[in-house]
C-alpha cells in the first residue's frame, strides 16, 4: 500500500512539474486535479494543502525543494517503486501515451531510481501530455458538448434550477445547496446507468436518499433525481463530479453516501458486480477507506448482492 507522505510528496513535485514553463490554463488546471485525485492513499487533508500549489507558479528554487522532499520520502527501494507505478498510474490514466513520451517517462523512472533531481524538466513535458490527454477526454466525452464542470454545472446545475423555477411553492434552494445536489444526483444517475437500464425502483431510491440525507421536499428530490437521470449516461466520466461532491462535502457526508449509492443500486432488487466495482470506485476517488466501503455493502442482505 502507498505511503500517504510519499504519495503527497510526489502529488506536489507532479504540481511543479506543470508549472515548470510559468503558466497552467484553467481547463488545465481542473484535469491536474482530475489526475491528482486518483493518486492512491491521497489523504483528505492533504488534498486540501495541494489547492496552495495549483493555485499559483511555483518557481525554480521551490521546485527544487519539492524534488528533495520527494527524494527524502523515498527511503528504500519499495518506496521508490510505489512512487513510480503511482507516476505510471496516473500519466496512463486517459490511455496509452505516445512513444515520444513513453520515452520520456522511461527516463523519469530511471532519474527517480537513481535520485537524480534534474529530472524535473522531463517530468514537465510528460504532465503537459497528460494534461493535454485528461482536456480532450472532458471536452469529448459522451452525452456533453462542453468540459465535464460546465457538464455538471449547466445541464445538471441549471436542468434543476429551471425545473425549480417552474415548480409551484418550492422555496428557492441556496446554490451551495443546488450544486451538491446536481452533483450528488450526477453521482446516484451514473450508478443508476452502470446496468444500462434505469429502474423505477433505482429513481425511487434517488428520490428518497435525497429526502432523507438532504431534507428536501419529494418535489424537489423528483426533479433534482429526473433531470440528473435524463442528462448522465452510462458512459460519463464521473471524476470530476467526485472531486467536486468532495470539495462540497465533510467526511461523515461521504460515509453517508456510500450507502446512498448502494441504495441506488439495489433500488431493482439486486446489487450487481459491476455496480459494486463502480461504487467501490467512487469510494476511491472519494478517499473513504476500503473497510468503510465494506461496511456500507454488507448492509445490503447478502441475497441482494452479487459478492
Amino acid at each position: 500500500m502507498a505511503k500517504p507522505k510519499l504519495i503527497y510528496a510526489l502529488a506536489k513535485v507532479i504540481i511543479a512539474a506543470a508549472w515548470a514553463d510559468g503558466e497552467i490554463a484553467h481547463d488545465e488546471i481542473n484535469s491536474l486535479k482530475d489526475l491528482l485525485f486518483r493518486l492512491p492513499n491521497l489523504e483528505a487533508r492533504d488534498w486540501a494543502t495541494l489547492e496552495i500549489y495549483t493555485d499559483s507558479p511555483i518557481d525554480a528554487d521551490e521546485r527544487a525543494r519539492l524534488v528533495e522532499e520527494l527524494i527524502t520520502a523515498m527511503a528504500t527501494r519499495a518506496d521508490k517503486k510505489l512512487a513510480l507505478e503511482a507516476l505510471d498510474d496516473l500519466i496512463h490514466a486517459d490511455g496509452d501515451i505516445p512513444e515520444a513520451e513513453e520515452k520520456v517517462a522511461q527516463e523519469i523512472k530511471t532519474a527517480i531510481e537513481n535520485a537524480n533531481t534534474s529530472a524535473i524538466g522531463g517530468l514537465g513535458r510528460l504532465i503537459s501530455g497528460s494534461l493535454r490527454r485528461r482536456s480532450a477526454v472532458i471536452a469529448n466525452a459522451p452525452n456533453r458538448e462542453e468540459d465535464l464542470d460546465d457538464f455538471v454545472r449547466n445541464r445538471v446545475y441549471y436542468g434543476v434550477r429551471r425545473r425549480l423555477g417552474e415548480a409551484e411553492n418550492v422555496p428557492d434552494l441556496p446554490e451551495s445547496e443546488l450544486r451538491k445536489l446536481s452533483l450528488a444526483g450526477a453521482l446516484m444517475a451514473r450508478v443508476a446507468h452502470v446496468d444500462r437500464e434505469v429502474t423505477e425502483g433505482e429513481l425511487g431510491a434517488m428520490v428518497d436518499a435525497l429526502q432523507r440525507h438532504w431534507q428536501v421536499t419529494e418535489e424537489e428530490a423528483n426533479i433534482v433525481a429526473e433531470v440528473a437521470i435524463s442528462v448522465v449516461g452510462a458512459n460519463m466520466d464521473f471524476y470530476r463530479s467526485a472531486r467536486e461532491f468532495f470539495s462540497a462535502t465533510d467526511a461523515q457526508e461521504r460515509v453517508r453516501f456510500l450507502d446512498v449509492l448502494f441504495a441506488v443500486a439495489d433500488g431493482d432488487g439486486k446489487v450487481s458486480t459491476p455496480e459494486t466495482e463502480f461504487i467501490r470506485s467512487i469510494a476511491n476517488n472519494l478517499k473513504l477507506t476500503h473497510r468503510q466501503f465494506i461496511d456500507a455493502k454488507i448492509k445490503i442482505p447478502r441475497e441482494r448482492r452479487s459478492s
